[in-house]
């Protein structure tokens, strides 16, 4: 029987060769099957990530009053108010493990932490979601049509949540819009879970005029702060100066690990807004979000747009939980006239590197500080604070 012998160098060839068949295989395979991809079911998911009055409710609005969004705010603040833990770090997994939940429709999560009968009723700030005063959740305002959020408390507030569900399964997009998170690690899971297709908006503010805003509503946020700062005991005149320190870090960690280093699962997922910039161009700003999520601007939202922007005044204290129609630019430069710059000069310290990345520059005097011509947001470079994702990964734009 006639042998067939192969040499070392032929042999190795063979090998070579093979190895480099894999390789472009297995590149021809990620290229029609990339990571990135949306699931099956073709739902966008949209956390709004921010803090304590940094605009975010406004910001929430802008989603909730799409008519392809299904919008829930805060619903980690059921977490916060109903487990008996410490502080922040140890409610992260629960929060997240909710957020799961609700992302994919299922309500059912909530039932560890409403009050019996579970109705929509129970949920946090539930009438800022147009699409609960809205069919199938509510009959009450037609899906192309904006919601009036007294007309929705009175009218929408005895169903229960397998309505919400039903409503939530409807929508192309569901977008939630949280204050409670301080870090990416713990949405790492989300991110790479193939149900779900999770963008992270960041909304972040002047801490200078977070404090302003703060101090308007400071009973409110008691409760918050024990939580944020670990039920640590502090003066009561640091409280709030150590309260936008750990505010100011989580921005801080939350960009520099989303743009410096981020994991191959978070690119084209993240893209930072300054408050500053929406009230300066907030159809330019709001368009891009909506770009980056896959949503379509609407003359009727461009115009009630213009018409929140573009009001008169800087708002009062009775209005620091609503969204009224108000001089966006003005709100943004109220703390330069309203706070003492010996305030101003603490939170620039507590909040400097935060300040410095996020494009903040610093005042040195009270002179400086009330001089409006001045400008003290620091021009980005459109590429500076997001990941742009792909036209393709836009699974909820036709």
């Amino acid at each position: 029987m006639p042998r067939c012998r192969v040499n070392l160098s032929t042999m190795i060839f063979l090998v070579i060769l093979q190895g480099a068949a894999v390789v472009l295989f297995c590149g021809w395979y990620v290229q029609l099957s990339p990571c990135g991809s949306a699931p099956s079911n073709g739902k966008v998911h949209v956390l709004l990530l921010s803090s304590w009055r940094s605009g975010s409710s406004f910001l929430g609005q802008v989603f909730s009053q799409h008519p392809s969004v299904f919008y829930l705010m805060e619903p980690a603040w059921h977490v916060w108010t109903r487990l008996q833990k410490p502080g922040a770090q140890s409610l992260r997994m629960a929060v997240r493990d909710m957020l799961r939940s609700v992302f994919q429709c299922d309500f059912s999560v909530m039932e560890a932490y409403l009050p019996e009968p579970y109705n929509v009723s129970s949920l946090f700030m539930w009438s800022h979601s147009r699409a609960l005063c809205s069919p199938p959740a509510c009959m009450l305002t037609p899906r192309n049509q904006f919601s009036n959020q007294t007309q929705c408390m009175q009218r929408c507030d005895a169903q229960g949540l397998q309505r919400a569900e039903a409503a939530c399964n409807t929508y192309s997009h569901v977008v939630l819009k949280e204050v409670r998170f301080f870090e990416l690690e713990s949405l790492y899971p989300l991110l790479q879970d193939p149900n779900l297709d999770l963008r992270i908006i960041h909304l972040v503010r002047d801490p200078r005029a977070v404090v302003r805003s703060r101090e308007e509503s400071a009973k409110a946020f008691m409760s918050d702060n024990a939580v944020v700062l670990e039920q640590r005991s502090i003066p009561a005149g640091e409280v709030q100066y150590r309260v936008m320190q750990e505010i100011c870090r989580s921005h801080v960690r939350i960009n520099e690990r989303a743009v410096l280093k981020p994991p191959p699962f978070l690119k084209g997922r993240y893209k930072m807004v300054r408050y500053e910039d929406m009230a300066r161009n907030p159809l330019e700003e709001i368009d891009a979000m909506y770009e980056f999520v896959g949503l379509e601007m609407t003359q009727q939202l461009e115009d009630w747009i213009y018409r929140v922007t573009h009001g008169k005044g800087k708002g009062s204290r009775k209005e620091a939980f609503k969204i009224t129609s108000r001089n966006a630019a003005d709100v943004s430069q109220a703390w330069r006239t309203m706070l003492p710059h010996s305030k101003v000069k603490r939170i620039q310290e507590v909040c400097k590197g935060a300040m410095s990345l996020l494009g903040y520059r610093t005042v040195n005097s009270d002179k400086e500080q009330k001089r409006l011509d001045i400008d003290l947001l620091v021009p980005r470079e459109p590429y500076q604070f997001s990941w742009l994702p792909a036209k393709t990964q836009h699974p909820g734009k036709k």
